[in-house]
């Protein structure tokens, strides 16, 4: 059977790419984009793609019009919720690859994937790469009682901290709350420079140039330390993959899912 999908931000930086992925698969359709800029053209001339010939709309609600059976979320955080619950209430289910919307977000989300009995699959980063440093940093939580958590970005990423370090904190949370042999507030000097708390880890974001994405988990123990690390590239070609499996997957889910290993056999 071949998904009909909707793709926004199909003109974007990870977008394009993955409408290319799509373009290459031969059980995806990619039915409709969503680049404002870009509305009214055919998305195959401004790939330069010719087997996509979808229309490109300016908004979600336009293009959702074009019945579709996965919406491809990849967007921006003030755009991305609305994007959504559009999706669902058109009855299509939905892969998340924006970052920056927040718990409480997510919580609406579900409620109304729920209520429409849909899957919405929400992951801060579908590079093979990234699942597996989740995965092994809540292996080493269950081992090891203290880490914190570096966030690696551009200097242009306006969200902070990156959607991968928020489903990473959040992960490591349900394990167990790290310890901390300093309480915060007993912090001398800058208590910012211990950075932000988020799920109870310590988060410190960098925003430089040279950075695209990436992420480091440091744990320690007495005379000991295990540094988890992931490190993208100026390539959005690491995320196609995953995204492919997660638009073949999501169908399969009821309600909200967090992370690409939802629906991984690791």
């Amino acid at each position: 059977m071949t998904l009909k999908i909707c793709l926004a931000g199909a003109t974007g930086w990870a977008g394009s790419e993955l409408a290319r992925g799509i373009a290459a698969a031969g059980d995806l359709d990619l039915v409709a984009a969503v680049a404002r800029r870009h509305a009214g053209q055919k998305l195959g001339d401004v790939l330069g793609e010719s087997r996509l010939d979808g229309p490109i709309f300016a908004s979600a609600a336009e293009a959702l019009a074009q019945p579709c059976d996965v919406f491809m979320e990849y967007t921006r955080p003030d755009s991305a919720k609305a994007n959504i619950l559009a999706a669902l209430e058109h009855g299509a289910h939905v892969v998340v690859g924006t970052s920056g919307l927040t718990d409480a977000d997510y919580v609406q989300i579900d409620a109304v994937a729920h209520e429409r009995q849909l899957g919405v699959l929400a992951c801060g980063n579908f590079a093979l790469t990234a699942v597996l440093l989740i995965k092994f940093a809540e292996m080493a939580a269950k081992l090891i009682p203290q880490w914190e958590i570096i966030d690696y970005a551009s200097a242009g990423k306006p969200d902070a901290p990156s959607g991968t370090v928020r489903e990473l904190a959040g992960r490591l949370g349900k394990v167990r709350q790290p310890r901390l042999e300093v309480p915060l507030e007993q912090t001398v000097g800058l208590r910012e420079t211990r950075g932000g708390t988020l799920a109870g880890s310590q988060v410190h974001a960098v925003r430089l140039p040279g950075f695209v994405i990436g992420v480091e988990t440091i744990f320690g123990m007495p005379d000991q330390t295990l540094t988890l690390r992931h490190n993208a590239g100026s390539s959005a070609k690491p995320y196609v993959d995953g995204a492919l499996l997660a638009m073949r997957k999501v169908s399969g889910l009821v309600g909200l899912h967090r992370g690409l290993d939802a629906v991984l056999e690791l």
